[in-house]
């Protein structure tokens, strides 16, 4: 049950003399929601000209009756930011009336779902639920049923403490209120519940601790490895040890994951404290990625092979089938477009493609090198060994830069693709997509090298144009080492390596930039993006030193806009997920 209200309500209530009047000065307005043991109405507190929530609870039984009365005590004996305060309890002969503040915002379970949040946002509401429980379990109160429906995330926050807050304290634990809370009673929901609380034991703030850190688990990973698509298989997954977070994901620090893992130990006893868990979340806050969206598929690649693991989660497979079928596809156009003599047939050429892409699928980092050093073999083999270098060196650094991330390896080839028809400016903006900073910036800069060595294999301008004196690729494509000296070394040399930064950059921040929030805000931002990497690319292009391209690079307006383009058509995916 969750106090929520439409963010467009006044502060007050016009217009309210229809509803009943309930305890002698709430008059009930609207449902706001309901749950199993009571219903929450939007409220106007006559006497003091304030919007209120109130949750009727029907007395229908002596166990109804407990409960409601358990959570009146519970809230009394909180104040907190971090906690839905309680202004006022009572009954009459029907129902128990908790009277409580109106917070207008959504349940973190709503945001989850929508893929609405960041790291860094995940980390800072679990910061603020530290603090939340720390101050209940102080006055004796253990809540018994942290979950992402019981928190909720405030439109407008007061200060940093209540940035989140925790609501629902109908099945909590009261200190010196034994009759409320015997051994053996089991409440609370399955799928965050610790194991001596599932299994009649008493249940301490070690148990809210237990819950919370599940739900940190689940808000970064896309998946709750307790839940199962069943109450019985539930059940013989809780007080299991859950698959360390870090697997999850990789590019999580490692003290966050350390302490999450710590939260979720099957004893009690080893799992610290939750300013333990806060001062580890506080620490790598200014580190932690702002992304707005929800957990990318290359985050979770390996979930699944995982022993200890329960179940793969379901968003692994789209990354694998989308790693797998780029490999395939662009293995197929390379030997496509492979000289006459050199070319495979094509049913050799497409039985190839289809083994590299189901190898990819099955082992996201071993398809794709498998795939560079085969294709580079068979060049070496046939004569071209000069073009080999220039694909290995291509290839080399992805896997140096993403070692955790194999799904993402194929993507850096795709760059050179958008160049050829004048948009290679529009890959940062694809690049800016993965969740994960670091990513997002390794993809950018790793675009930018692919693209500055497919400009010697097309012989053509793709954005810069090849290094002076222009070689020409029929003089060095057989040799290696006058490949180097005519083409890589040159390259080097001319600065124009150093655009890596700049689309680097682009890519880590677009996210930053363009939410997904708001369609206006991010035309704007999106339009203020493309008009940068333009800028900044032309300018850094333009001190680049013994390029045959005298011009602007290639399509570099058309590009940006593409790009930018690209970013909207995404960010609307994300509002409408």
């Amino acid at each position: 049950m969750v106090q929520t209200a439409d963010p467009t309500l006044a502060t007050t209530v016009p217009g309210h003399g229809a509803g009943p009047v309930v305890l002698g000065r709430y008059r009930l307005v609207r449902r706001l929601g309901a749950g199993a043991f009571g219903v929450v109405w939007l409220a106007h507190d006559e006497r003091l000209d304030r919007a209120v929530a109130v949750k009727r609870i029907a007395l229908h039984d002596a166990q109804i009756a407990a409960r409601a009365e358990r959570e009146a005590l519970a809230a009394a004996r909180l104040a907190h930011p971090g906690i839905v305060a309680l202004h006022e309890a009572g009954r009459d002969a029907e129902a128990v009336y908790l009277v409580s503040e109106l917070v207008r915002g959504h349940t973190l379970a709503e945001l989850i779902e929508a893929g609405a949040l960041s790291d860094r946002d995940v980390l800072r509401i679990g910061a603020a639920l530290c603090d939340a429980l720390e101050h209940a379990h102080g006055r004796g109160v253990v809540h018994r049923d942290v979950k992402p429906a019981n928190v909720i995330v405030p439109d407008a926050p007061h200060g940093e403490a209540g940035i989140a807050k925790l609501t629902d304290f109908g099945v909590a634990a009261l200190a010196g209120d034994g009759g409320l809370t015997r051994t053996g009673d089991v409440v609370g929901t399955l799928a965050y519940m610790a194991p001596e609380q599932a299994e009649g034991r008493p249940a301490g703030g070690a148990a809210d601790l237990y819950a919370l850190a599940l739900v940190l688990y689940e808000a970064l990973s896309g998946v709750n490895p307790v839940r199962a698509p069943g109450a019985a298989a539930t059940a013989r997954r809780v007080g299991t040890r859950l698959p360390p977070l870090a697997r999850m994901r990789r590019d999580l620090p490692r003290a966050v994951c350390a302490a999450i893992d710590r939260a979720v130990l099957p004893d009690p006893e080893a799992r610290g404290t939750p300013a333990d868990l806060r001062d580890a979340l506080d620490a790598v806050l200014d580190v932690a990625d702002r992304t707005v969206g929800p957990v990318a598929p290359s985050v979770l690649e390996d979930a699944g092979t995982l022993p200890a693991a329960p179940v793969a989660p379901p968003s692994a497979v789209p990354g694998r089938l989308a790693a797998a079928a780029l490999t395939g596809a662009l293995t197929a156009l390379a030997t496509a477009l492979l000289p006459a003599g050199a070319a495979p047939e094509p049913g050799a050429a497409l039985i190839a493609a289809a083994a590299l892409a189901g190898l990819t699928l099955l082992a996201p980092r071993l398809g794709w090198p498998v795939a560079v050093a085969g294709l580079g073999a068979w060049l070496a083999v046939h004569d071209l060994g000069g073009v080999a270098l220039l694909l290995v060196l291509a290839a080399a650094p992805v896997p140096l830069l993403l070692p955790r991330a194999g799904v993402l390896w194929p993507l850096p080839a795709l760059a050179p693709l958008l160049a050829v028809p004048g948009l290679a400016t529009a890959w940062p903006a694809l690049a800016g997509q993965p969740h994960g900073a670091w990513r997002r910036g390794a993809l950018g800069a790793l675009g930018l090298w692919w693209v500055l060595l497919a400009e010697p294999l097309a012989d053509r301008a793709l954005l810069l144009g090849a290094p002076a004196p222009r070689a020409p690729r029929a003089a060095w494509e057989g040799s290696v080492d006058t490949a180097w000296a005519d083409v890589v070394l040159p390259l080097l040399s001319s600065g124009a390596p150093a655009l890596a930064l700049v689309w680097g950059l682009a890519a880590w921040g677009l996210p930053l930039l363009v939410h997904g929030v708001r369609a206006g805000a991010d035309l704007l931002a999106a339009g203020a993006w493309a008009a940068g990497l333009a800028a900044a690319t032309g300018a850094v292009a333009a001190s680049v030193t013994g390029l045959t391209a005298a011009a602007a690079p290639t399509g570099l307006v058309a590009g940006a806009l593409a790009g930018a383009a690209l970013a909207l058509i995404a960010a609307a995916v994300r509002r409408r997920g």
